[in-house]
């Protein structure tokens, strides 16, 4: 299985970012809302339709990093505009032909606001049944704090639910469940290895830097093994630095040449 290596929107300008991935081999497209800039009225939406229509015939899928907007949220009315916001966006999403949405459940790494775990579960589950409807498939990340960062939570979460599972490799490396080796890495993954739909892939998340690329392949290699074992087709390299981002792909591509040279080599064999 080889997976589709995919880019960010680092670039606003819909062109750009097309000639971008056209230019430096990217098979997909990984689209992040900005909550302040989403379609607001029905104009908005159909405009924003037809430019996302730029990008073929790239694959796009789409993606909520939002801060301080949850489903779980304590406050119902609060939980209640969480839900309006990611319901419009499945519609828009699925007008424009996407199939997958990425949310988060967390309010942001230093928030003290709280939250149900009762009222994410059933809001959660809830919007994976809309999102289903007009198919488009929901998925949970795992985040580098809060319940997702939590491998026996974050199952719960997916399992209850019925959401699928975007893999975020660098927050798997330094949540605090697996720095304090109270579970491993493979623990996000492996109780619904058929459920791993996207990944998102660097190095490491360093709180007020951002997302770190890797400097050589072996730092992530064992991620990306687990990865290829439970068949994830979408990696995402997530690095928004083009150096960086093309210093990740280049070591992607390193260890995919060299992954199905192997297979090729055990299919002869056999």
């Amino acid at each position: 299985m080889k997976p589709k290596l995919a880019v960010t929107n680092i670039f606003k300008e819909h062109n750009k970012l097309k000639g971008f991935a056209l230019e430096h081999g990217f098979q997909g497209i990984d689209w992040s809302f900005d909550l302040d800039n989403l379609p607001g009225t029905p104009l908005d939406e159909s405009r924003w339709v037809k430019e996302q229509a730029i990008l073929a015939p790239f694959e796009v899928r789409y993606h909520c990093p939002f801060y301080k907007i949850d489903l779980g949220h304590d406050d119902p009315s609060r939980a209640k505009e969480a839900d309006t916001i990611f319901r419009n966006l499945i519609r828009l999403v699925s007008k424009g032909g996407g199939r997958y949405l990425s949310i988060h459940i967390g309010l942001g790494r230093d928030s003290t606001e709280p939250l149900s775990w009762e009222a994410t579960l059933t809001n959660l589950g809830r919007l994976v049944q809309f999102g289903a409807k007009h198919r488009v498939r929901v998925c949970l990340e795992n985040l580098a704090w809060g319940w997702t960062s939590r491998p026996n939570l974050f199952e719960k979460l997916i399992r209850r639910s019925g959401a699928g599972v975007t893999f975020d490799i660098g927050h798997a490396r330094v949540c605090e469940s697996v720095r304090s080796q109270q579970f491993a890495v493979e623990d996000f993954l492996t109780p619904h290895a058929d459920r791993v739909f996207n990944a998102h892939i660097y190095n490491k998340e360093v709180s007020g830097i951002g997302h770190i690329p890797p400097e050589r392949l072996e730092e992530i290699k064992d991620r990306l093994d687990l990865l290829q074992n439970v068949g994830c087709e979408w990696w995402v390299i997530e690095v928004k630095e083009p150096a960086g981002l093309l210093q990740t792909k280049k070591i992607i591509d390193e260890y995919l040449a060299n992954s199905n040279g192997a297979n090729e080599r055990t299919v002869k064999r056999l």
